[in-house]
């Protein structure tokens, strides 16, 4: 049996995060797609409490991948974390499970991270993506949005071990195909 793996795919807003747990998760049976941004939007008025719900949510995405990742089954976790709080929890459930963890952030330049979340925002795709431009506009708009891409990259930089992964706007194939080059690319 393979050794089950943890993968966190960080990066800016509106950078292919879920795109590509949503791929990984389709070619890996029984793979589980955690995005903490669902498990938030499942709590009753989350909006009202963000920063609580959001915690709320990161302790049950630490329950459900300690289980799952324990019966032997990948998790993904598409999430933009600019502190390393969550990694570390996520870290830790891996080495607790006996579980790889494999972090990797998706790389796109600034100007394209917020006119894509600009884009994202007029046309959202989910409720995720309505959730994320409501958050975005409460916290200063677009200027947040860049505000938060810099603070990101801030600190990606301090993470040596992260395995970066440059985004190919329009061609989610070749995407994927570097972000499961860097998954399998030894530590």
């Amino acid at each position: 049996m393979a050794v089950p793996q943890l993968i966190l795919l960080n990066g800016p807003p509106a950078s292919g995060k879920s795109t590509m747990a949503q791929l990984l998760v389709a070619a890996r049976p029984l793979a589980l797609n955690l995005d903490v941004d669902v498990v938030r939007g499942s709590l009753g008025g989350w909006s009202e409490q963000p920063d609580t719900a959001g915690l709320a949510a990161r302790r049950l995405a630490v329950a459900m991948a300690t289980v799952h990742l324990t019966d032997g089954h990948d998790v993904v976790v598409p999430q933009l974390l600019a502190r390393d709080t969550f990694i570390v929890e996520l870290e830790a459930v891996a080495d607790a499970t006996g579980a790889q963890f494999v972090e990797i952030a998706l790389v796109v330049d600034r100007e394209e991270a917020v006119r894509s979340f600009r884009l994202r925002s007029t046309a959202p795709g989910n409720q995720q993506h309505r959730d994320a431009a409501e958050l975005a506009e409460r916290s200063g708009g677009l200027d947040a949005v860049g505000e938060l891409y810099d603070r990101l990259m801030r600190f990606l930089d301090g993470r040596p071990s992260v395995r970066r992964v440059p985004v190919t706007y329009g061609d989610v194939v070749a995407t994927l195909r570097l972000v499961e080059a860097a998954i399998a690319a030894e530590p």
